[in-house]
């Protein structure tokens, strides 16, 4: 089930109103929270459902036997490989064999292995995550195995962050579950600002973009440099809008259950260097493999080289994450590349990840900007080879200043814009719909002006519908 369709529409409001009148009973509320999530979950496909059960009973099984075993290395070790075996053979399968049969052909060797074509079940890379994390961090000591299976099981599924995130760890999440819950109507609220914001996001941004960018890489061939550009643009705004949009929809919907989810996103593109950039986007699976990579790795503990090559691990394996395609690995090499540079030049520093960007900042904002919208040309291109193309053509190809065949291009990129206005403006504020404490929020005419505003521009300017880009991972 997608955040934009009739049937969520549908579903959220009966959920909502079942979960609450079950105010008083915590284990009928996250059973209630479980039945909701796998109809979620079930509703693109109810064989999906066999797989996260085999995940959620594994991880809860080895949980338990962690507390009760001294053979602690060869429990979690295990519930690692039937995971990642899960994971690696629905997503992974089909590319390595292919690549592996071209590869001996090079050397005059035919190879018959074969291919199983499996259908990828959504959101299977969040869960599978999301669940590792609870094993390795009961392995560790972080938390107490959880005997509660049905708070446990409502843990993995939970259905406003199951099939794109943000991913959770158990020792955020979980203690929900366990805890009791009481409606705040002040974080209902909040709750549904943000989900407004990110239907904008989504449904405006997102959407009207994706059209626009869709038509620019099918003729990248033929077009000039200045279509080429705002192709390189109108997608990586698609893709912060798709995407972002989704994490502020589901903090929002989760806030409406008196349940807290991590930011995933703080305004990436105000980024002053490609580190900060990575400590402000998808910020739960970064976390996520500096906790659980990086630094078993050894981090930044080991000199200068190891520093490198542990950067160069994790960004590989966080571009095969996205993806079984080299297009994603080149991604990932491109990104861990630009952040040794800055390394070296001294431009990561962590003194900018919390700090407020300024007017001052904007030629850093923007070379940032340019870098990182380079390295989506080659996430959103088939493969390499069409990367490189576009990019070649990008750079040595004349412009035309002509934008003819972009029609809806022109009317996204003034959406683009005004979503930047408003987020620069706000950008002391987790959600640019907080008008508390400005002028104009002192009246509540003005703040309502603005929300209908913003609800008619979902309504009325949202481009054609589009599956949500991060489902595919």
């Amino acid at each position: 089930m997608s955040f934009v369709s009739v049937a969520f529409f549908v579903f959220l409001p009966i959920v909502f109103a079942v979960y609450w009148l079950l105010g008083r009973h915590l284990r009928w509320q996250n059973l209630c929270l479980l039945v909701a999530s796998y109809v979620f979950y079930g509703w693109w496909d109810w064989r999906f459902l066999i797989l996260i059960l085999i995940t959620s009973l594994s991880s809860f099984a080895s949980g338990l036997w962690l507390e009760r075993t001294q053979h602690r290395k060869a429990v979690v070790a295990s519930n690692i490989i039937l995971n990642l075996g899960i994971l690696g053979t629905f997503k992974y399968y089909d590319f390595f064999v292919e690549n592996l049969q071209h590869l001996f052909l090079q050397v005059g060797y035919s190879l018959d292995v074969p291919t199983l074509r499996l259908i990828l079940p959504v959101g299977i890379s969040f869960y599978t995550f999301q669940s590792l994390s609870y094993t390795i961090d009961v392995y560790r000591g972080k938390l107490h195995a959880t005997k509660d299976v049905v708070a446990f099981f409502a843990y993995i599924a939970f259905f406003p962050q199951l099939v794109a995130g943000p991913i959770e760890r158990a020792t955020h999440l979980l203690p929900q579950m366990l805890g009791a819950r009481t409606f705040r109507y002040d974080e209902a609220v909040d709750g549904l600002r943000r989900m407004l914001w990110g239907f904008f996001k989504k449904m405006v941004v997102a959407d009207n973009c994706a059209v626009a960018v869709n038509l620019i890489w099918e003729n990248y061939a033929e077009a000039d440099a200045l279509t080429l550009i705002a192709g390189m643009l109108l997608f990586t705004f698609q893709i912060y809008g798709d995407f972002s949009g989704y994490s502020d929809i589901a903090i929002g919907v989760s806030k409406l259950f008196g349940i807290k989810l991590m930011e995933n996103f703080r305004l990436p593109y105000f980024s002053r260097s490609i580190g900060e950039f990575w400590r402000r986007w998808h910020i739960s699976l970064m976390t996520w493999f500096r906790d659980y990579l990086y630094i078993p790795l050894g981090g930044s503990r080991k000199g200068s080289a190891r520093t490198m090559l542990n950067v160069f691990i994790v960004f590989l394996l966080s571009g095969l994450w996205h993806g079984a395609n080299w297009t994603y690995v080149a991604w990932g090499g491109y990104n861990a590349c630009l952040l040794t540079i800055g390394r070296w030049l001294g431009a990561n520093q962590k003194s900018h990840q919390s700090d407020t960007p300024t007017w001052r900042s904007i030629p850093r904002i923007i070379f940032t900007f340019l870098l990182v919208a380079i390295g989506w040309i080659v996430f959103r291109s088939a493969t390499l080879a069409e990367a490189c193309d576009y990019l070649t053509r990008l750079f040595t190809t004349l412009p035309s200043f002509s934008l003819s065949g972009l029609q809806h291009g022109k009317v996204a990129l003034l959406y683009c814009a005004m979503m930047l206005g408003v987020e620069w403006v706000q950008r002391d504020r987790l959600c640019p719909l907080q008008l508390e404490g400005l002028v104009v929020g002192r009246y509540q005419v003005v703040r309502w002006a603005i929300y209908y505003l913003v609800l008619f521009l979902v309504f009325f300017g949202r481009g054609e519908e589009q599956t949500f880009i991060y489902f595919q991972f």
